[in-house]
């Protein structure tokens, strides 16, 4: 599992955490009854605090796309990928709205703005 975090996002460290699992499960890189990293070594990984990898696993606990089992570990739940991609969807639709927000309280136009997106989308 590749998991990128970085200091300069807006997302706080655990929801980088979260989406780079989902996108880990998407991609089938994990699957169904495969076991995570323990919430401790991962942490020693990326070098973030017990607490927020905590924290993401919890929240994904709570979507339902990972579980725990006491005293082993988290894994992988089976999941119906096309309500996993509609979960990303929305979470990027959010991002992208308050990324369009954020343009106009900057005074950007919408052509400003497309423009912008364009040279992201091409980079």
């Amino acid at each position: 599992m590749n998991i990128l975090l970085t200091n300069d996002s807006r997302l706080p460290i655990y929801e980088q955490l979260m989406r780079a699992i989902k996108q880990s499960i998407l991609r089938g890189e994990a699957g169904p009854g495969d076991m995570l990293p323990s919430i401790r070594g991962l942490a020693r990984d990326l070098d973030i605090s017990v607490i927020t990898t905590s924290r993401a696993y919890e929240e994904l606990e709570k979507e339902g796309l990972i579980y725990s089992v006491q005293g082993k570990g988290f894994y992988v739940n089976q999941m119906d990928k096309k309500l996993l991609k509609e979960t990303q969807l929305k979470d990027w639709e959010e991002a992208a709205g308050a990324w369009i927000d954020e343009g106009k309280r900057l005074g950007l136009s919408l052509e400003e703005i497309l423009k912008a997106a364009e040279l992201l989308y091409s980079r």
